[in-house]
This record gives C-alpha cells, sequence and structure tokens, in this order.
C-alpha cells in the first residue's frame, strides 16, 4: 500500500473566474462555471448520479495554473432548471449539452473527466465525437449494464450491506420488493415533491450509505432537493436502460476511441461500481488506457488513493497536451 503522507492532495480550493447560465433544447437552463487559467488546457468535469449535480471538489483535481476547468450541473440538477425534470433528459440530451457548452466557449479539443454516471456519460460523449478529446480520466466505471443494475437493485451489494438494504426495501410492498428499481421508479414519478420525498431520500440514502470506504456520507435527508433530483433522474434512466441501443453498447464502440489516451482510477473496494467493469474497458481500449486499482478505496472521489490518482492523471494529461 502506498504510503499516505506521500501522497498528493487536491490542489488548492479556487472561486470560478465565470458563471452563465445556457438554454438549451427542450426547455432546460443549464447552469455553467469556468475555473483556474483562462488560456490554460480545457477540460470539461462530468458529475455522477446522474442527478448528482457539480461539486467544489471536482475543481480540486485540476492545477488551476494549467487548466481551463469547465463544470456544469446536468439537466434537471444542481442549479440547471427546471428542478428534477424528466422531460428531454436522456444521455443523448447530455451528450448533445456537452457539445453546446464546448461550442459556447470556442474550445477545439479538451479533456473529458467523469465519475460513476459521469465516466458513462463522458464515453457517451467521446464515442459520439471522439475529435473533440484529448484524453479521458475515469474513476468508478459504470456501464449502465442490466448486470450492474442488477448488483447493485437486485442482488449483489444488499449481501455486503443487509442493514442499509432493509432500510430501502422497508418503504416496498411484498409485490414491489419483486423490481426495486421499478417500483422505486413508478413512487418517484409523482408530481408533488412533497408526496415523493420520503422515497427520494431512501433511495439516496441506499447510495449514500455504501459510497465511502473510509468514511460515512451524511444523510440524504440533510439535502432533500438534492435526493430528489438523483432518486428521479437515476430511476428514469436506469429503468429506460441508459437509452442505449444496446445492453453492453459502451464497449461495443470502444473502437472508436481506442486511439484516445485514457486513465482509469477504480477503488478496490468499490460496492457500487464494482472493479470488473473497469478491467473490461481497460481490455477493450487496446492498450491506450492506463488503469489503477486503488487498494484502500471504495466509490467516493474523495478518499486519498483515488484523489492522488486523478491528479497524477490530470497533471500527466497536462504535461501531454499543455
Amino acid at each position: 500500500m502506498q504510503n499516505r503522507e506521500k501522497r498528493r492532495g487536491y490542489y488548492p480550493a479556487i472561486e470560478p473566474y465565470r458563471t452563465f447560465r445556457l438554454k438549451v433544447a427542450g426547455g432546460h437552463d443549464l447552469y455553467v462555471e469556468e475555473c483556474g487559467r483562462k488560456d490554460g488546457l480545457p477540460a470539461v468535469a462530468l458529475h455522477g448520479g446522474p442527478g448528482g449535480g457539480a461539486s467544489t471538489q471536482m475543481r480540486r483535481f485540476f492545477d488551476p495554473e494549467r487548466y481551463r476547468i469547465v463544470l456544469f450541473d446536468q439537466r434537471g440538477c444542481g442549479r440547471s432548471k427546471p428542478h428534477a425534470s424528466l422531460d428531454n433528459n436522456t444521455t443523448w440530451d447530455l451528450v448533445n449539452d456537452v457539445e453546446a457548452i464546448r461550442e459556447e466557449l470556442g474550445i477545439d479539443k479538451w479533456v473529458v473527466f467523469g465519475g460513476s454516471w459521469g465516466s458513462t456519460l463522458s464515453l457517451a460523449y467521446a464515442q459520439t465525437h471522439p475529435d473533440r478529446v484529448l484524453a479521458l480520466v475515469l474513476r468508478g466505471i459504470f456501464l449502465n449494464t442490466k448486470a450492474e443494475l442488477d448488483w447493485f437493485y437486485k442482488d449483489g451489494a444488499n449481501r455486503l450491506f443487509p442493514d442499509a438494504w432493509d432500510k430501502l426495501v422497508s418503504r416496498l410492498s411484498e409485490d414491489e420488493r419483486n423490481d426495486v428499481l421499478q417500483s422505486y421508479h413508478d413512487r418517484l414519478m409523482k408530481d408533488d415533491i412533497r408526496a415523493r420525498r420520503e422515497d427520494a431520500i431512501a433511495w439516496a440514502d441506499w447510495e449514500t450509505s455504501l459510497i465511502s470506504f473510509a468514511h460515512p456520507e451524511p444523510p440524504a435527508a440533510k439535502h432533500p432537493e438534492r435526493a430528489d433530483a438523483i432518486a428521479r433522474i437515476e430511476t428514469h434512466y436506469f429503468v429506460n436502460k441508459g437509452f442505449f441501443g444496446t445492453d453492453n453498447q459502451l464497449l461495443e464502440n470502444m473502437p472508436r476511441i481506442a486511439h484516445i489516451p485514457g486513465y482509469i482510477a477504480q477503488g478496490r473496494y468499490d460496492v457500487i461500481t464494482p472493479p470488473l467493469r473497469a478491467w473490461d474497458l481497460a481490455k477493450a481500449w487496446n492498450g491506450n488506457a492506463r488503469l489503477e486499482f486503488i487498494a484502500d478505496s471504495g466509490h467516493s472521489a474523495g478518499e486519498p488513493g483515488t484523489i492522488d490518482a486523478l491528479v497524477r492523471f490530470t497533471d500527466e494529461a497536462a504535461e501531454r497536451f499543455g
């Protein structure tokens, strides 16, 4: 195991030098921010969920003296509007949004950074617009396959966290427990945010209970609006199979981007997105990706070994393309 004392930490906290709103197709209004160096190497950081919203932490994986860092809240979440809206909210709408932001900012090519669902969206974007991507820096690989969803919402993670699972399913009837994902989706489709709030919090708490190998995350009840967006948008995406044409589309389309350098940080004890998918992805990258299993990390981006790997990866990309 690496010596924690020698690990790199985050870069210092920085404030955006510009924020703006971008109206996109389908009635959505996106919050976008730029940080770091105005003439630096462009990078876009794609948050997880779907529905999680961008955090200030995401800026800190990049050297602000070298990078022009772009973050935005995806449709329906964070500071984007309308809140928790599922209208015109698909993977391909988000891919179009990433491209619209790139065009708005006059960026030719950029480094694409994403973890968990952000890795899914990063791959979907890169495979759609490979000529706009310099490199991919990914964490906690999630390919939105049936096997991954079954592991987390049917049989797999519940065997490791039976107590947290019991809290999730205790709200459901015996019939509803036959398909937890579909049942929560149906409950969360209520228009009244107050009527769906407790279900949204229960859904989000299941994920936050498992996210960190090192320390617990705060309960979702402390951020009910965030929980609402995550729960609504995740179930919407997951019951629709990520809006992909085939179950294994992202791996099948890897030849489109196998020439693009890839960096993958994967927690060895990640029980939300287990390491097998990262392994499969790295093998499909035709030798052009570096995969590091982090021996003492789970799914969270904020664990020391994962921070170290991601900062090293963005530093390396800056050396190569800056």
